[in-house]
């Protein structure tokens, strides 16, 4: 992802004037307007309302649907996903999701003063067999406990 930039409209529009005409080009325009701006703005969702006929409610129902939209702004430097399904929950995920909460003095959706860290929830990474699992950065991680989470946090920020 690129470093995020600040909202503009016109850039905004020449991002997603040539998915307007391409059948399902709501989801891939609003990749485009994330990778662009870092989040999902408000703003984007009536820009993108109008190019595509559709209501704002409907575009913000596709937007909020999918985790890895961000509505309320852009993602810290690193973002750790730890997944809440019952199969990780099975094997400690709760208690590795309060050891994380603790060492990265956050909460769920939120990002670590100074942006370096951003902890969300998922539910189901596909690593049921393997949990607890997350992610971190995009690269999937399993058999966690708080130690080894720790380490790979600490290794993803060098």
């Amino acid at each position: 992802m690129s470093p995020a930039v600040n909202w503009n409209e016109e850039r905004a529009k020449e991002i997603v004037a040539p998915l307007a005409r391409v059948s399902g080009g709501l989801l891939p325009a609003l990749q485009a307007i994330q990778d662009e701006f870092g989040f999902v703005p408000k703003s984007a969702i009536s820009l993108l309302a109008h190019t595509f006929n559709m209501t704002r409610a409907e575009v913000f129902g596709v937007a909020s649907f999918y985790h890895d939209f961000r509505l309320d702004g852009p993602a810290g430097r690193h973002v750790l996903k730890l997944c809440r399904a019952e199969a990780c929950q099975a094997v400690g995920a709760e208690t590795l999701a309060a050891a994380a909460q603790a060492h990265l003095k956050v909460s769920w959706n939120e990002t670590k003063a100074g942006g370096e860290w951003t902890l969300e929830p998922v539910f189901c990474l596909g690593l049921c067999a393997s949990g607890p699992s997350a992610m971190i950065d995009g690269e999937p991680v399993a058999r966690l406990d708080a130690e080894k989470l720790f380490a790979l946090l600490d290794e993803a920020e060098r």
